[in-house]
């Protein structure tokens, strides 16, 4: 049989179909695709919840019970912030937000035992070429227009800007965020170092995406793929075979086949004289039972 250019290229059609399952949805909550290398980043790992009680104590001990914290360095004050999700600290008298809107403030700072909000709650991180970031907007006014909040409605407000950067060696639940700057304490800049930064396939049981065992599966037959089509490439135009022989290792394949053809042909007679002997020896008894002799007629 000839392998044609139509058969390889139905073979690599059949296979590069079996690894196109439909991708994690985008849209989810706190969860982004890099558009460079198609990997996922789920970020749901290291944004925080109040912790779960039972009769006054904590269902899970291990369970953290406040937000992530930064430290100011030079700038006077600490920040407690959370991602893609409220802060767990009950924040109350934020400077220039009204009080519906306390329980969304995702970062904040205390400064001259005042709360200022530096953004509200957002669940969806992007990519900024190769940067994957979070943006919180919408906190307390900034200082030049902090006396004009009451009567401008196009106030500046604070916002945040977090660039997450991966970290292997973090463990998968923690988050180590840290301040870089602000300009103008209008926008404030943290880098976040976590291993949920370091991306990765992401399964989805409604999308029907592949898991490990699938992309193996796939990984297993392109290569089988490239074996067979680089070698009859091969055993066709440099070793000009034809037929069966411009297959790889033809002579490999063919001594294997020939041994479990002489195998099985050597079992079937076997089956044959067993079933044969077993026949005969019941029929045989059937004989003598019967005494060997016909049975003659009764006048």
């Amino acid at each position: 049989m000839k392998l044609t250019g139509s058969h390889c290229l139905f073979l690599i059609s059949t296979i590069l179909g079996l690894s196109s399952a439909e991708s994690p949805n985008d849209d989810a909550p706190c969860i982004a695709r890099s558009p460079t290398t198609g990997l996922f980043f789920d970020l749901n790992a290291i944004s925080l919840f109040p912790p779960e009680m039972k009769d006054g104590k904590k269902v899970l001990k291990e369970a953290r019970d406040d937000s992530w914290h930064a430290k100011g360095h030079d700038y006077p004050a600490n920040f407690t912030l959370n991602i893609c999700a409220p802060v767990i600290e009950n924040v109350t008298n934020v400077v220039g937000v009204d009080s519906s809107r306390w329980k969304n403030v995702s970062a904040y700072y205390e400064r001259d035992e005042k709360v200022y909000s530096i953004g509200e709650q957002a669940s969806e991180p992007f990519f900024r070429g190769r940067k994957l970031v979070l943006n919180y907007t919408n906190g307390s006014p900034c200082p030049d227009d902090l006396n004009m909040a009451s009567t401008n409605a196009s106030t500046r407000r604070k916002s945040t800007i977090m660039s997450f950067l991966c970290d292997r060696d973090a463990p998968a639940s923690v988050a180590t965020p840290s301040f870089v700057g602000s300009m103008d304490s209008c926008t404030y800049f943290f880098e976040v170092r976590s291993s949920a930064a370091c991306g990765g396939i992401a399964v989805d049981p409604q999308a029907g995406g592949l898991g490990p065992g699938g992309v193996f599966g796939v990984i297993m037959l392109i290569a089988v793929a490239v074996y067979l089509i680089g070698g009859c490439a091969y055993q066709r135009t440099v070793m000009h075979q034809r037929g069966w022989r411009q297959c790889p290792n033809f002579s490999l394949w063919a001594g294997f086949f020939d041994f479990v053809k002489v195998s099985i042909f050597a079992l079937i007679p076997c089956w044959s004289r067993r079933s044969f002997r077993h026949g005969h020896s019941a029929s045989h008894a059937s004989r003598e039972s019967n005494g060997g002799l016909p049975s003659s007629r009764v006048d």
